[in-house]
């Protein structure tokens, strides 16, 4: 089973010559983890797809403060509405885990020894 991806559109994410492009790291994964997410039956893609779409618009209405569009960010946004829809996780746990994640300092996961990484995630 492979995820429905949009190919135009709201939903559809960032190509390149048809390849979907990441800026870094973290959108791939973010990317991963949906698309594992569905294949393993925890929600269905219109699931998916409709709060990608409600993210994107809520984003739209509100572009006139300034914040950049970045489709991956409103991706992972999107995925957590899911999961808190679901009760798989709690609006409590996303928050104090996006805490957390945000207090790492940048490139954490990218040093010059493979055997430097912190894997306390």
């Amino acid at each position: 089973m492979t995820a429905p991806l949009d190919i135009e559109g709201p939903a559809a994410p960032p190509r390149s010559n048809g390849e979907l492009v990441f800026a870094e790291p973290w959108e791939s994964r973010a990317f991963g983890m949906a698309v594992s997410l569905y294949e393993a039956g925890t929600f269905t893609w219109p699931e998916f797809q409709a709060a990608l779409i409600a993210r994107i618009a809520a984003w739209e209405a509100g572009a006139a403060q300034g914040e950049p569009y970045n489709y991956y960010r409103l991706w992972l946004a999107a995925l957590e509405d899911v999961l808190v829809g679901l009760s798989a996780v709690s609006t409590d746990e996303v928050t104090t885990r996006t805490q957390a994640l945000t207090q790492r300092p940048q490139g954490h996961d990218h040093r010059d020894h493979p055997d430097d990484h912190d894997h306390s995630y």
